[in-house]
C-alpha cells in the first residue's frame, strides 16, 4: 500500500514563525508610560531634593518672626513681606538694582547682537568654531576669579591706569562705582546674549537678505526691517537670561562696587550671613522671585509668537 503523502504545510499567520523562534518566555514590551517615568524620575527626584525642598523651607522661613535658632519660640507673621513699605531704603535699592539690570541687559543686547551677526555673516568653518570657543571661554573660569581680575584692571595704578599714564596725566580708575559693576556683569553675561542671537540669526535664509538687496534695500533697512525682527526671539531670550540673574547678583556689586554696590542681592546675602535674619532674607528672595516670574510671564507670549512665526 503506497504511503500516504504527508500534508503540505499550510499558510502561517504573520509572526507565527517569529514567535516560535522567540519561545514561550520571550520578554514583554515595557509600556511607554513606564519607560518615560523611569527616565524622568531621577531628574525630578534630584530637582525635588536640590531645588524645591530648599525653596519650600525658605518659603516657610519667610513667614517666621525670627530665625529658628535656640529655644526661643517662633511665630508666623506677614510683616517681613511689608519690608518695602516699612523700610523705604529698600525701594531705592530695588530701583537701583532694576536700573543696573536694564543697562547691563541693554549693553549685552547691542554688543551681543552685532557680535553674533559678525559670526554668522563674516565667518565660516574652523574660524567660526574658534570664535565660538573664545566666546564660551568665560564659562570655563571661576566667576570669583573673573571679578577679581577686573579689580586689577580698574583700580588706581592698575593695568588701565598704567596705560593711561603713558599718554596723559591723572587717573581714569573707576573701581568701586556703578559703571565698574555694569562692566563686570556685562563680561559675565554677554556670552548668553551672543549665543541666543547667534542661534536666531543662523536660521535666517540668505535668500531673504539677497532678495531685499536686489530690490534696492540698503544695509540699514535690511538690519532694521529683516534681521532684527527675525532675530527678536533670540534677543528676548538673551535679555531674559541676562536680566534675571543680574538683578539677583551679589558678587560683582560687592567686589566691584564697594560702598555703592548695594543691591537686592547684597541685601539678601547680608540678611543670611551677617544679620542672621533669615525670615527677612527669605521674604526678599521670594519677592525677587515674584519679579522674575512676572518677567517670564510677560515675555513668554512674545517668545511663543516668535516660535510660531
Amino acid at each position: 500500500m503506497p504511503n500516504e503523502a504527508s500534508p503540505l504545510p499550510g499558510p502561517q499567520s504573520p509572526g507565527t514563525g517569529l514567535q516560535d523562534l522567540r519561545g514561550p518566555h520571550s520578554p514583554r514590551k515595557i509600556p511607554g508610560w513606564a519607560a518615560t517615568t523611569a527616565l524622568l524620575l531621577p531628574a525630578y527626584a534630584w530637582l525635588t531634593l536640590a531645588v524645591f525642598l530648599p525653596l519650600a523651607t525658605m518659603f516657610v522661613f519667610s513667614f517666621l518672626n525670627k530665625t529658628p535658632m535656640g529655644q526661643a519660640p517662633v511665630e508666623f507673621t506677614l510683616r517681613h513681606y511689608r519690608a518695602f513699605i516699612d523700610q523705604g531704603y529698600l525701594v531705592r535699592i530695588a530701583w537701583n538694582t532694576l536700573v543696573m539690570g536694564f543697562w547691563t541687559t541693554l549693553i549685552c543686547a547691542v554688543l551681543g547682537f552685532f557680535a553674533a551677526l559678525a559670526l554668522v555673516r563674516c565667518t565660516a568653518g574652523r574660524q567660526r568654531e574658534t570664535l565660538l570657543v573664545l566666546i564660551l571661554l568665560p564659562f570655563w573660569t571661576n566667576g570669583l576669579v573673573r571679578v577679581f581680575s577686573w579689580t586689577m584692571v580698574l583700580r588706581e595704578n592698575g593695568f588701565l591706569d598704567s596705560l593711561w599714564h603713558l599718554v596723559g596725566d591723572g587717573s581714569i580708575s573707576f573701581l568701586y562705582s556703578r559703571p565698574a559693576i555694569v562692566l563686570g556683569l556685562v563680561h559675565g553675561y554677554l556670552p548668553y546674549m551672543i549665543l541666543t542671537c547667534y542661534i536666531a540669526l543662523i536660521t535666517i535664509d540668505d535668500a531673504v537678505i539677497e532678495a531685499a538687496q536686489s530690490l534696492g534695500a540698503r544695509w540699514g533697512t535690511v538690519l532694521t526691517r529683516i534681521l532684527i525682527p527675525l532675530a527678536a526671539p533670540g534677543l528676548i531670550s538673551g535679555a531674559v537670561l541676562t536680566f534675571v540673574p543680574v538683578i539677583g547678583s551679589f558678587m560683582e556689586p560687592r567686589i566691584l562696587g564697594g560702598k555703592v554696590g548695594m543691591t537686592l542681592g547684597t541685601v539678601i546675602e547680608d540678611q543670611f550671613t551677617q544679620a542672621f535674619n533669615w525670615p527677612l532674607g527669605a521674604s526678599l528672595s521670594f519677592t525677587l522671585l515674584a519679579v522674575v516670574l512676572a518677567i517670564f510671564a510677560t515675555f513668554s507670549g512674545v517668545l511663543k509668537r516668535g516660535a510660531a512665526a
